[in-house]
Parts: C-alpha cells; structure tokens; sequence
C-alpha cells in the first residue's frame, strides 16, 4: 500500500510539474502576441481602432464559452487540450502571408480563432486536472497557474514587442507556434488514470449539454454563491481599470506612463496571491478564501481615492493580492463539485460569467466618469464589491465531496 501510495503521489507530482510547465510556455507565447497583435496592426494600417479590435478578438469568444465547453465535453478532454495546441500552432502559420495592410483580415481572421482556443483550452484544462493531481493538490496548482501566468504576462509582452521592433512580426509568429508545440507535447506527457483518459459516452447533444452545464452551475448552492460573487466582483475591477489613468491624472498628479508601474505592483501582488491561494484555501475552504479576498480586493479599491501616491500603490498590491483567491477558490470548487463528465461544460461556463462583466465594468466605469469625477465612482464600486464578498461567504449546506466523483490511481 505504502509503494502504491508513493508510486500515485510521484504521478500527481509529475503531471503538476509538466501542466505548469505548459501554461508557462505556451503563456509566453501567447502574452507576446497579444501586445505584438495590436503593434502589428497599427504598423500596417495607421489605425488606432484596427489596432484596438485586435484586443477584441482575443476576448469576444468567452462569450461563448458554454457552448464550446459542451463541444470539449463530447469530443474528450484530453485529445482536445492537445489537438488544439497544434491546430493553433499551425494556424500562426497563416501569418507568414501578412505582408500589406489588404492582408490584415488574415491576421483578425487568426487571432478570433487564437480567441476561440483560450476559451476551449480553459475547458479542457478545468476536465483533465482533476484526473491528473489529486483534490488535494488542485487549489495549490491553481494558484500557482495564476501565478506562472501573470509571471508570463508581466515579461512577455515587452520581449515581444523588443522582439517586433528588432525582426518584425514573422520572428513573433515563429516563436508563439514554437511555444504552442512545446505546450502540446507537455500537455501529451500528461499520465491519466485508465478511467479518465477514456472520453466518456456521449448520451445528450451539444446543446442539452451545454444547458445542463449552466443548470447544475448555479443549481448547486456553492458554486453559485461563489461565480455569482466573482462575477460581481470582477465587474468591480473593470470598472476599477477603467478609472485608473483618472487616478493618476487627477489624483497623483503624475504622468500616464505611471500606470504601468501600479499595473507591474498589482502583477507581483497576484504572483503572492496565487502562491499562497493553495495553502489558505485549506486552511479556510473556498467560501471564506473568496470573501477574504473580494475584501481585500474592495478594500484595494475605496484605498485608490486616497490622494497619496503611497497608499495607490498599496492598493494596487492588495488588489493583485485578494482578486487572485476569489477565483482559485471558484476554480477549485467546479472542478471538485461539478460531474466529470460535465467539467468542461460547466468550467466554461463559469469562466463566461466571471470575465464577461470585466469588459462590462471597464464600459460602465468610462460612462461614469464622463458623469462624475473618479472617487465617487469608486467609493460605489468598493462597496459593491463588499456586498459581492458578503454574499459569497454565507454558508452552503452542501456537503464536502459530491458522490460520484471517485478518481482512478495509476502509475
């Protein structure tokens, strides 16, 4: 028992190691195209709102995230997580042809597809983990993927914007479908126990599926506390970036370039965050991890009406420290509660409601400051992120582990 015990704890370690190795390699790739994508555009076309819908069609697919969550969900989460590393490495290709502005539709064309994948490799991420770490382990390498990620997104993007400027867009492509390969052979080497690599039969169409998806999310007490919750409070951060260079402006009297630094303090904030995110949600499970953490975030957020460049900056630490644990904790609670063979139906289509108000909140919070100065616009959202933390910690009576959900060891 003790050698069997050893043997799936050396798996669950292995599997650990090589899924974060992926999200870091193919994060990479993909953080310096998102900036190099817009940078690309602007030099072919001169256009400021060409450029800015490139940002558009990194995002718009999440809006159909249930949906492609239910297409996860019949084709199989495994070959799908590798399947779709490989297509997108060799979609990149297609950019090698973009060589005038009368091509940029292919480059649009690319990245909308690029957009679909975030959402279908989310998906398949959210069914296989489960299988590959113990439940144990899956608040920990959730956190620390929101770690590796922001890790990526704070360098990234400036090596690949140094990268466009010194070899042009041809050097980007070959290095993001380089990272899309490596992200494909790392997710492959992944070892699943026999039950779970096998794809479930499919017995309800796509689109039964995906509307049993959206059913058990928010039938079930806790997860809908806790994406009912995110979702609020993720729609307090977009109206929180969208008063940021008000902040600096009119607050700190600064230059706009002085974003960037609050932005490089809340990054390092939410690599804390989603180390530790594993070892408290232990401690504290996921409603209390979640309401400490929207406090900490709505607290960051009154704490940027302070006049006092000190103060803004910590703030910015807090938020990148407390936003991280809300959504590890709702994270962690689908892939523990949700049925294996839904996982990918149901992730999606929390992912759907907790960024989807991000965009909402940044549009709302332009609006307002057209009406209004900064602070009361943020005193409103500070508290509106207090209430959306209250509400998540209220108490479910679900019971810990749901029936059903035994997992295979291998080794």
């Amino acid at each position: 028992m003790r050698s069997r015990t050893g043997c799936a704890s050396a798996l669950a370690d292995r599997n650990a190691r090589r899924y974060l190795s992926a999200v870091v390699v193919s994060g990479f790739g993909t953080m310096a195209m998102s900036l190099v994508a817009g940078i690309w555009v602007k030099s072919l076309t001169a256009s400021d709102s060409l450029a800015a819908l490139t940002s558009f069609c990194f995002w718009a697919p999440t809006a159909a995230g249930p949906a492609l969550g239910a297409v996860v969900d019949v084709l199989g989460a495994r070959p799908v997580l590798v399947w779709t590393n490989v297509v997108m490495g060799a979609a990149l290709c297609l950019l090698f042809l973009v060589r005038s502005p009368e091509q940029v539709w292919l480059l649009f064309a690319v990245l909308l597809l690029y957009g679909v994948s975030f959402v279908v490799l989310d998906a398949a991420e959210a069914a296989v983990l489960p299988a590959a770490v113990p439940e144990a382990l899956l608040a920990e390498v959730n956190g620390m993927r929101m770690s590796a990620s922001e890790g990526t997104r704070l360098a990234a993007p400036l090596l690949g914007a140094g990268l466009f400027a010194v070899a042009g867009g041809d050097a980007v492509v070959a290095l993001d479908a380089a990272t899309f390969a490596a992200g494909a052979w790392l997710l492959g080497t992944l070892r699943l126990p026999a039950a779970s690599a096998r794809r479930a039969r499919v017995t309800r169409g796509w689109a039964a599926r995906t509307a049993e998806g959206a059913r058990f999310l928010f039938r079930d007490p806790l997860l809908r506390r806790l994406i009912l919750s995110g979702a609020a409070l993720m729609l307090v951060s977009g109206v929180n970036g969208a008063v940021v260079f008000a902040v600096v402006d009119h607050g700190l009297h600064r230059e706009p370039g002085f974003t960037g630094v609050l932005s490089a303090v809340q990054g390092g904030g939410t690599v804390l965050g989603g180390l530790i995110a594993g070892p408290l949600l232990r401690r504290a499970g996921e409603a209390r991890l979640s309401a400490v953490g929207g406090l900490l975030f709505a607290a960051s957020v009154a704490l940027r009406a302070v006049p006092w460049t000190p103060v803004v900056t910590a703030a910015s630490l807090l938020s990148g420290l407390g936003l991280p644990w809300v959504l590890v904790a709702a994270f962690t609670a689908v892939q523990r509660i949700a049925p294996r063979d839904l996982l990918a139906t149901v992730s999606a289509t929390a992912n759907t409601v907790l960024f989807v108000p991000t965009a909402v909140g940044m549009a709302l919070g332009a609006g307002l400051l057209a009406l209004t100065s900064y602070r009361p616009v943020l005193y409103a959202a500070a508290f509106t992120g207090a209430l959306a933390a209250a509400y998540g910690l209220r108490e479910s009576r679900r019971a810990v582990s749901s029936p059903g959900r035994g997992r295979g060891r291998a080794c």
